[in-house]
């Protein structure tokens, strides 16, 4: 497997020397899965992408700070090249605004979702019990953090997961894209960090329920098991 992962923001400086990046994080995460090969990472907020797609497998976006509906100058660079790898049928896959971004690129409508802040652990029912390594099942545990979310399914798309918070929770579009709103690759400890950060922000009762759900455990093992046999070319749409 060679893997491209452009990865869409930097750590707290807090917590960078025990986590690294969320590029490092993936990697961690599709390792423990059984992935095996290269892994490059680039950093688009700065700028960085390689000098071609052609020899990767699959590229993955991860999270970000930043909106996927931004103007801001690296945001439009990035949606420019993920239109073209779209355009090439890349395999693509997207975590929360990378997920946010490509369904944005397929034509869906992408914004503030009215409800407040996904945070903590949070369920979301599987629609697609087929899947390789969906393992028959119904529902799926993921921990979660955003502020935006996609409003329309994609034309052409399947989709994967769904709940009242977050209608369109992970969707495909045939073998060569999958994306999915909550965090795989987080673990307890940094999502309760990013709780502690956005304590204020999320507001008393929001804060102790999401914080209080981490004990619960998640499902980001499943999921990156699926994200692996994704990339390695079983198929992605099943029913």
């Amino acid at each position: 497997m060679k893997l491209c992962i452009l990865e869409n923001d930097s750590l707290d400086p807090a917590v960078e020397a025990r986590y690294v990046g969320y590029g490092a994080m993936f990697e961690r995460l599709l390792r423990n899965a059984g992935a095996t090969g290269q892994f490059d990472i680039f950093n688009t907020v700065h700028g960085a992408y390689p000098a071609s797609f052609d020899d990767y497998d699959a590229v993955l976006l991860t999270g970000s700070r930043a909106d996927a509906f931004s103007q801001e100058p690296w945001v439009l660079t990035l949606r420019q090249k993920v239109e073209q790898l779209l355009q090439a049928k890349k395999k693509l896959i997207g975590v929360c605004f990378g997920h946010q971004l490509i369904a944005l690129c397929l034509g869906a409508r992408v914004g503030r979702a009215p409800q407040g802040w996904g945070a903590g652990r949070m369920n979301y029912q599987w629609k697609t019990p087929g899947l390789p390594y969906a393992q028959g099942r119904s529902d799926i545990a993921l921990l979660a953090s955003h502020q935006d979310q996609v409003f329309d399914l994609p034309e052409g798309a399947t989709l994967l997961a769904t709940s009242d918070f977050c209608p369109v929770a992970a969707f495909a579009v045939d073998d060569h894209v999958f994306c999915v709103q909550p965090h795989p690759e987080f673990v307890e400890e940094y999502s309760a960090f990013l709780l502690n950060k956005r304590r204020t922000l999320l507001g008393e009762e929001k804060y102790q329920s999401a914080s209080q759900s981490l004990s619960a455990g998640h499902d980001g093992a499943d999921m990156a098991r699926m994200i692996v046999a994704f990339i390695e070319g079983r198929p992605t749409s099943a029913a």
